[in-house]
């Protein structure tokens, strides 16, 4: 950070709250408007805070190494407009116009912070290359993928709008790892507009063409920089509609006979689509990626010096140790750290979440009952998605970190579908264990209404 980010940062936050308020009428109504604000400025406070901490804690990292590779783009723009966007355009290829920068970028051949960086750099340009106030625009990024995601929560069930705020926008690691200028701030707002744009074009279809173009939009972004996310979504989508659908038709018989059909045959949709997706990249690959998620594993175990690394138990790296540990690795990603491991500040924000989902999920189970609990996430298709893709999503992360402090970042994808699940299943659970107690009332006041009449 520079002397300029001191001066420059307060006058862009008045630039963007007047833009808030202005258009907070059009995309909000009387239950949510109350959100806007507060949901927007603690992304705001995640994205500044992001930048403290990264400059003044850890002495650097990522989001700083993002912004030196900013700060070549923008230099080549201010000698050359044309140079510079030839880079925005470029794919990490040669170009003699373009060598001269290219050979000071370390990640010009990484197309997934490569792509990070041309984001980073087109904020860039209005704003003076400004650190923080890049950072700032990536939280509105966030932001807007992130209130679409709201607010498809809250048209599938309203009566949680309170709960699923908290879910969506107040979760600390969620709007401190998910706003500032980082690879996970625009895969956060793009996985919003993803769910978004699959709910409002495909199963309840409304502005068909707005949501298709933001889905669309957001899955672009998502496969060009954390393509994993997208293969955590898929099936449990495919599995949506394909459950949707079976639903329509009327013969309660005939249903039942297609359903197992149509689950399989999402499966194998899903299985194709993840395959084509990943097809030849080093990374992602389904062929390579229980190989690759050793190697990631391993290398993040050992890089680990401050006591934050776990174990779930020994892989080789072949799908079938994958499925072996997948318990383990669940049980990390969703419910660790505990309180006593946490090892420094940001940790022990990330134990505060894990015990609040730890209590949430314990107390919901206990109460309402395994057996109707489990019953109740196969009849609500949102549960059964929000769930299916948590788990999907922590098998995932938790085999792939191996340590808390690349955890916490990486598993903030499904922390609002999990936590905004567990919220409409209490409240559906509180919902079903009223309705008997309504009915007893209602068959005592028949009853006392029968022996005023006889008497």
């Amino acid at each position: 950070m520079e002397l300029k980010d001191l001066f420059l940062t307060p006058f862009y936050l008045a630039i963007f709250y007047g833009i808030a308020f202005a258009v907070r009428k059009r995309f909000t109504n009387a239950l949510t408007k109350k959100y806007f604000i507060p949901a927007l400025s603690v992304k705001f406070v995640g994205a500044i805070g992001l930048g403290l901490i990264y400059q003044f804690y850890y002495g650097g990292g990522d989001t700083f190494n993002y912004f030196n590779h900013v700060k070549t783009v923008y230099s080549a723009f201010t000698d050359s407009p044309i140079i510079g966007i030839k880079l925005l355009l470029s794919h990490g290829e040669y170009d003699p116009e373009t060598n001269k920068y290219a050979v000071m970028m370390e990640w010009y051949r990484a197309p997934t912070e490569f792509f990070v960086i041309k984001v980073a750099s087109f904020f860039a340009l209005f704003c003076f290359n400004t650190y923080t106030v890049i950072g700032l625009f990536f939280a509105i990024t966030s932001f807007s993928g992130m209130w679409a995601m709201y607010l498809t929560f809250i048209r599938i069930f309203p009566l949680a709008y309170k709960k699923l705020a908290i879910a969506v926008f107040f979760l600390p690691s969620v709007f401190f790892w998910g706003s500032g200028l980082m690879k996970d701030s625009i895969c956060m707002g793009a996985l919003g507009w993803v769910f978004y744009g699959f709910y409002n074009a495909i199963i309840r279809p409304r502005g068909i063409f707005t949501a298709a173009l933001l889905g669309a939009i957001g899955a672009y972004i998502i496969a060009s920089v954390k393509i994993y996310i997208l293969l955590s979504f898929l099936p449990p989508a495919l599995f949506w509609v394909f459950n949707e659908y079976s639903q329509k038709i009327k013969s309660a018989a005939l249903r039942v006979i297609l359903k197992p059909l149509f689950i399989v045959l999402g499966l194998i949709v899903g299985a194709f689509g993840a395959t084509k997706l990943t097809a030849g990249d080093e990374k992602y690959d389904i062929d390579k990626i229980g190989e690759r998620s050793k190697i990631n594993n391993y290398y993040l175990t050992q890089q680990v010096v401050s006591g934050s690394a776990y174990n779930i138990g020994e892989f080789d790296g072949s799908a079938s140790s994958i499925v072996k540990v997948a318990p383990q690795a669940i049980v990390v990603s969703l419910y660790r750290p505990f309180l006593f491991e946490a090892r420094n500040p940001v940790m022990l924000l990330s134990a505060l979440e894990a015990t609040l989902f730890i209590y949430l999920t314990v107390s919901l189970f206990y109460k309402t009952g395994l057996l109707k609990s489990f019953r109740l996430i196969a009849a609500e298709p949102i549960l059964t998605f929000c769930f299916i893709f948590s788990l999907i999503f922590a098998i995932g992360v938790g085999v792939n970190s191996g340590n808390f402090g690349t955890l916490v970042r990486y598993k903030i994808p499904l922390m609002p579908f999990y936590l905004g699940a567990l919220y409409i299943m209490q409240h559906k659970a509180q919902a079903m264990r009223k309705k008997p107690a309504r009915a007893i009332q209602l068959k005592s006041s028949k009853k006392l209404r029968q022996f005023a009449i006889t008497e």
